[in-house]
């Protein structure tokens, strides 16, 4: 799963794999990103629109499930096309939800230990993602998982989508509807390029924030 993530990388980073302008506010370093939260994604809002940054609520719902519809932060990449819940967003509002890196738990006697995800080159992922409208012209989403690969599968049998380089234009672009197109045009990242270190306990509590929740545990 994905339940908690850190985005702080530069933003002009961020826009430059992209291929998009710089965005107008940039944003602040979060170590700490929990569900439940506004957190910055990438998404056309119409077919013919550019992709912009703009701010998501991590918690899928589609309009047509009401209020009491469930809201689950991720979508198994396994049930995209079969579920009614995110089969129209999966062919229609797919969305990157760029961070810096991931934490998953590895069980143990006692306390879970927290591991930090990050590329091995510390360079920004790319998290796939679907979205929906809101009714007051925002949008939520849901990070998709995929079975872990690599070394992620030490930690924890899922992991997120986290798309390779060439794949980012590919996922945003309104006219690849098909399924088998999508797959076709759409790769992951390889698991090698991926590396993770213990950390603090503290990154348990989602008001703990700073740059110390991603350093490395001393041996």
């Amino acid at each position: 799963m994905c339940g908690r993530f850190a985005l702080f990388s530069d933003p002009t980073s961020i826009a430059r794999a992209l291929r998009l302008p710089p965005p107008s506010e940039g944003w602040q370093p979060r170590y700490n990103i929990a569900p439940g939260t506004w957190i910055t994604g990438v998404l056309r809002y119409s077919t013919d629109g550019d992709p912009l940054f703009d701010d998501v609520w991590w918690g899928y719902r589609p309009h047509w499930a009401g209020s009491s519809g469930p809201e689950p932060i991720n979508a198994r990449a396994e049930k995209l096309n079969s579920s009614k819940y995110f089969r129209g967003a999966f062919h229609k509002h797919r969305c990157l939800i760029p961070a810096s890196g991931w934490y998953e738990w590895l069980p143990g006697e006692g306390a879970k230990q927290p591991y930090f995800f990050a590329r091995q080159d510390r360079e920004p992922l790319f998290l796939g993602a679907i979205w929906e409208p809101l009714d007051d012209d925002t949008a939520c989403c849901a990070i998709i998982t995929e079975p872990a690969r690599g070394i992620a599968r030490d930690i924890h049998d899922r992991m997120p989508l986290v798309l390779d380089d060439q794949s980012l234009e590919a996922w945003l672009d309104p006219d690849l509807v098909e399924r088998d197109a999508i797959r076709a045009a759409v790769h992951h990242l390889e698991a090698e390029a991926l590396t993770a270190w213990p950390v603090s306990t503290r990154v348990n509590r989602s008001d703990q924030e700073g740059p110390s929740l991603v350093e490395p545990l001393d041996p």
